[in-house]
């Protein structure tokens, strides 16, 4: 299974350890407020519904950092532009754990998203460019599958902390724990090196207008890629984030789990999304990127409307649990080197970052609209109904867009 990994070089390993952990790293920060937020909604007596705009507006900052970090890669470099993403998330999931109130912790939280959806621009594109291409969906699915070990890590944390210290105190020091990723961008600037492929074309990037860069990927010869890639973007965030968002929560306030019991179930999702992951890094190389991608969408909305509206026992939920991580992970797993194939040298940042984040823009109403409408309906059921339409939706795009297994990085702009 990882076979792959001993026929790449020192260049290829060291950047895949960069990313694997950069990205890692991002999860943690990430996931440590899906777990917090019945915490903070009892610090700052928040709604549902407020929580849920948390989480939006981090989503909404995400993608616009996406975007940008993408072009700044293209214009930059993407070692450079990834040193800057984690400094910028780690920061700002610190200085979360000192806010007051509900406006400030919207605002860090907002901020910290800025950075988390440009690492994942950067880091893709780097790992995309530098690996082989009979490799390169072996090794980005791979790489994706760092964010069950962060959101391990997150549960872990969790789990501890809010064990051994009182709620009120437990969130805020997981928060100040999140300063630590920023400790990689030492490694990266010692071991990993620029990309052939922006090297080729950097004095072309850097003649153009930087207007030129953000906008490259409405080009018409690109827009019809760039309009479908956003729709798939759409409908895998949307999917993953409505259930992810709200799972602790639900295991929580419906299922009434206590904090240990929540960590075991979530084990076993983040167990299977790993899993899921180099399930697709292996399927990606070998039936190719838009089977792949239908494949795990579909069994996505089988496998949420059977979690969330069959009358499961414990028992059973903690089974069901497993192919609901494992099929979740696939199409994340699947989107970073589809991304990066559809684009030349000069606007692949742009359009890797823009594409997958810009899901997270329209994504973002997801977990909002799940914190409305258990006002009104269980919140078991507003998850279901969200996450079922947002991978109905995956489906539809993939199958317009066409296959790029094997293709080569192209260096034009």
């Amino acid at each position: 299974m990882f076979s792959w990994y001993r026929q790449v070089t020192a260049k290829e390993r060291k950047t895949f350890w960069a990313c694997f952990s950069g990205w890692a790293l991002d999860a943690l920060d990430v996931q440590m407020f899906s777990l917090a937020i019945p915490a903070l909604i009892a610090a700052f007596s928040l709604t549902k519904a407020d929580a849920g705009l948390i989480s939006g507006a981090t989503l909404v900052a995400s993608a616009i950092g996406g975007w940008f970090a993408g072009a700044l890669s293209d214009r930059y470099g993407r070692v450079k532009t990834l040193q800057i993403t984690i400094i910028w998330f780690s920061f700002f999931t610190f200085l979360s754990a000192f806010a007051q109130s509900f406006p400030q912790l919207l605002v860090l939280k907002a901020l910290q998203g800025f950075g988390f959806g440009g690492e994942w621009a950067a880091g893709a594109v780097l790992m995309a460019e530098t690996i082989r291409a009979e490799h390169r969906g072996k090794a980005m699915g791979t790489v994706q599958s760092a964010w069950a070990v962060g959101w391990g890590g997150a549960v872990l944390l969790f789990s501890v902390l809010f064990s051994l210290l009182p709620q009120e105190m437990a969130w805020r020091v997981m928060f100040v724990i999140g300063l630590l990723p920023a400790l990689l961008v030492v490694y990266v600037r010692r071991s990993v090196q620029e990309t052939d492929a922006f090297l080729a074309g950097q004095k072309a990037a850097a003649s153009k207008p930087a207007a030129s860069t953000l906008l490259g990927i409405f080009r018409p010869d690109v827009l019809r890629l760039t309009i479908i890639g956003s729709l798939l973007g759409v409908g895998a965030h949307g999917g993953y984030y409505a259930l992810m968002t709200w799972l602790p929560t639900y295991l929580k306030t419906e299922k009434h789990l206590s904090v240990l019991s929540t960590g075991g179930y979530l084990a076993v999702i983040i167990v299977a999304f790993w899993c899921g992951c180099i399930a697709s890094s292996q399927l990606l190389d070998r039936i190719g990127r838009r089977r792949t991608v239908a494949f795990f969408a579909l069994a996505c909305v089988a496998t949420v409307l059977c979690y969330i509206f069959l009358p499961l026992s414990d028992t059973q939920m903690l089974v069901c649990g497993f192919p609901l991580g494992f099929f979740a992970a696939g199409i994340p797993a699947s989107m970073g080197a589809l991304f990066n194939e559809l684009y030349p040298s000069g606007i692949r940042g742009t359009g890797v970052g823009f594409c997958y984040n810009f899901g997270r823009v329209a994504s973002a109403g997801f977990p909002v609209l799940v914190g409305h409408m258990s006002d009104s309906m269980p919140l078991g059921q507003a998850i279901g109904i969200d996450a079922a339409i947002a991978y109905s939706l995956v489906v539809v795009a993939v199958l317009m867009l066409p296959e790029t297994k094997g293709r080569k990085m192209e260096t034009s702009a």
